[in-house]
């Protein structure tokens, strides 16, 4: 296999991962996939494209580093899903944008070179990639404000920097690196780790799945009835009269809940309730409309 096509399904791999986060708000690395990430890439490319891949294809290409690339129909099908018409355009979008850098640099290297030095002493934020984060809670699609999210910034071969969500629930970061890798935690909600890369989607709103049995043993422990009765009465007006509840079960299928079931599942800390993921959910007229729910 050529170098250049090594490189470049380098570069697929990174796109098809972040096209997979940006519809299924799943930011793991994707060389840490396992079963339920993959089980859930198959069926997001499945839907999308029309064709699916073998659990053993995924570890084979995804996971390790070939000396050869996947057939060219496959190279086809992860280039559409990520956006492309097939690979030959994918290659050659890139391509383009190598060449022009060639060109350039060919052209004006000193030149280039003293009004960098100039602009990095005038401006010390030139240069640095601006990744922008407002997280909102997954169920009610609300900016977080009640209490700041810690914010883990990762970097490689050095000790996380530490920020926490400002006002208005938001984070920004300035690097000269060309993807961000943090993670989020919070006493109410789950914590998530999350990898962007500036050429896909620097500025977005990230979900971030509640931690309602924290929330629920909090209000129990310390006899805190108003806050509990008043959460309970947030999501009694949040999720529509006619709303459709599914819990899917990996065996026996799907089971219909009542708005009452579902509302009481959320409000009482069972061990159930430390499990629950929420898989899809659709809102109208700021009401819940549909939800889909796993227990993992």
């Amino acid at each position: 296999m050529k170098k250049d096509d090594t490189y470049y399904f380098g570069l697929l791999k990174k796109e098809v991962s972040a096209t997979f986060s940006s519809r299924q708000k799943v930011y793991t690395p994707i060389k840490e996939w396992k079963g339920d990430e993959i089980t859930l890439f198959q069926e997001d490319l499945s839907a999308t494209v029309g064709t699916s891949i073998s659990e053993k294809w995924f570890y084979t290409y995804f996971k390790n580093e070939l000396d050869k690339l996947p057939r060219v129909d496959m190279l086809n099908l992860l280039s559409e899903y990520a956006g492309y018409s097939n690979w030959s355009t994918f290659k050659g979008k890139h391509q383009q944008g190598i060449n022009s850098n060639r060109r350039v640099k060919k052209m004006g290297f000193l030149v280039f070179g003293l009004v960098a030095l100039t602009l990095a002493l005038v401006y010390p934020w030139r240069g640095q990639n601006n990744f922008q984060f407002c997280f909102v809670d997954q169920l009610t699609d609300e900016a977080i404000l009640q209490i700041p999210l810690d914010i883990k910034v990762l970097n490689e071969n050095e000790s996380p920097e530490t920020f926490k969500t400002d006002s208005l629930g938001c984070f920004t970061y300035r690097t000269r690196k060309e993807y961000i890798q943090f993670v989020i935690q919070s006493p109410y909600h789950k914590t998530d780790t999350v990898l962007r890369f500036i050429d896909t989607r620097a500025n977005e709103l990230v979900e971030v799945e509640r931690d309602d049995y924290a929330l629920m043993l909090h209000y129990y422990t310390s006899g805190n009835v108003k806050d509990w009765q008043a959460h309970k009465t947030k999501l009694e007006q949040l999720i529509s009269e006619d709303a459709l509840i599914y819990q899917i079960h990996s065996n026996i299928g799907v089971e219909v809940y009542t708005k009452e079931d579902f509302i009481q599942k959320l409000t009482v800390p069972t061990s159930e309730l430390k499990r629950i993921k929420i898989l899809e959910k659709r809102m109208q007229d700021g009401k819940i409309i549909t939800l889909k729910f796993a227990v993992l």
